[in-house]
């Protein structure tokens, strides 16, 4: 199993677009990657500019394949326009143990 957490901070006046964004990617892979178990987008209470974005995959085969896809490719050209390239910050997780119930 492979889990990311990745952090961005929103650029100042593109929050709605970049919400919006986020939010079409994640309908996206849960549209069209079965091997994609969570992509579910947070934003931080105490600094709503900063997504945190949870995302869980079966496999190593799966991660690659989310990061191969078109959608994946029409992020990447949006981001730098939406967020602080400089405030990104990715983290691999070890999974220890739990569940997830669905949202």
């Amino acid at each position: 199993m492979v889990c990311l957490i990745f952090r961005a901070k929103m650029k100042p006046g593109k929050e709605d677009q970049a919400v919006k964004a986020m939010t079409k990617m994640a309908e996206t892979v849960q549209a069209q990657e079965p091997g994609a178990l969570a992509y579910v987008p947070h934003r931080l209470q105490e600094d709503p500019s900063t997504i945190v974005l949870y995302e869980q995959y079966a496999d190593d085969a799966a991660f690659q394949s989310h990061t191969g896809t078109s959608h994946m490719g029409e992020m990447r050209s949006a981001f730098a326009d939406l967020f602080d390239t400089t405030q990104v910050k990715v983290e691999r997780l070890e999974h220890v143990a739990g569940f997830s119930r669905g949202s």
